[in-house]
């Protein structure tokens, strides 16, 4: 079991502990977005930052060796930041494209680290897609299909296009509702089982770019 579902794992235990052992989400995300293109205006890659809530960061650094007490560098989490990224791409990074309706694929993170600031851990990293490709119109996606880890996009600039025509325009829409009592329906079994594999996708941050 690799560290990133033991990670997961706990975090379960602990919620499963206390009174709202019925609800998912288990793990809260801040997230922030960049879509990065090239000088010919094709589409190379997503670039994320995504800040951990307090309890999980608190498991995640447990037992990790470092210099100053309560402190960590970006070289003393360099394996953990490894462990993370190599464990996201079981779950497709929770990144989902489409360029003019047909999806887009992404390679292996790189650029990626960990940072510690204010209790917290931020995982950032860059998301290349296989095949750098044109698109009038670009769809992204940022969620969790079984919505055990809830992402919630920043209320300041969530997302950024990093080089993109001055024509091109974008618009961020964030989810509907915060699926709480939705999921407390459902109860943590019906996760477990799998029956709701795809419960997230209500919840999905969406990203749509229209370049002419």
């Amino acid at each position: 079991m690799n560290r990133l579902i033991g990670w997961l794992v706990l975090a379960v235990s602990v919620v499963l502990c206390t009174a709202a052992a019925e609800a998912h989400p288990h793990v809260w995300i801040v997230a922030k977005s960049e879509l990065i293109y090239a000088a010919d205006g094709s589409i190379t890659g997503v670039r994320h930052a995504w800040t951990f809530d307090d309890m999980f960061s608190a498991y995640a650094v447990q037992g990790l060796e470092s210099k100053t007490k309560g402190a960590y560098t970006r070289e003393e989490l360099t394996p953990l930041a490894q462990t993370n990224v190599e464990s996201l791409n079981e779950y497709a990074y929770f990144t989902f494209a489409k360029g003019d309706g047909k999806k887009q694929k992404f390679t292996e993170p790189v650029d990626y680290f960990l940072e510690y600031k204010d209790s917290a851990l931020t995982l950032h990293f860059t998301l290349p897609v296989k095949t750098p490709f044109k698109a009038r119109q670009l769809s992204l996606e940022v969620f969790d299909p079984t919505y055990f880890i809830d992402f919630q996009y920043t209320e300041k600039e969530p997302v950024k296009l990093v080089g993109a025509a001055a024509n091109c325009k974008m618009q961020f829409e964030r989810p509907n509702s915060d699926g709480t009592a939705a999921a407390q329906k459902l109860g943590e079994q019906t996760f477990l089982d799998g029956g709701n594999g795809n419960f997230g996708m209500m919840f999905a941050n969406k990203v749509s770019v229209e370049c002419p």
